[in-house]
């Protein structure tokens, strides 16, 4: 089985990659997972806070968006 890379990495990856060459505690790891899950909702947190003043939305908008059904249903040929 031939299992070649692509695309090249991120320098996210590379960086990664040279950074943690070594070995972590299972401790280590887990608060490694949380602190980038932590960056990046925090980031994920802002991109949303700015659409939601550029399209000045109101709580009444959101509402409406979580109860309207936004999938298309693809008609039977």
């Amino acid at each position: 089985m031939n299992t070649s890379i692509k695309q090249p990495l991120s320098n996210l990856q590379l960086e990664l990659l040279k950074t943690f060459s070594h070995q972590l505690s299972e401790n280590d790891l887990y608060e490694l997972k949380k602190m980038l899950a932590s960056f990046f909702a925090k980031r994920l947190i802002q991109q949303a806070d700015k659409v939601w003043d550029e399209k000045n939305w109101t709580d009444q908008h959101v509402d409406t968006l979580l109860n309207t059904k936004l999938r298309k249903v693809n008609k039977p040929k």
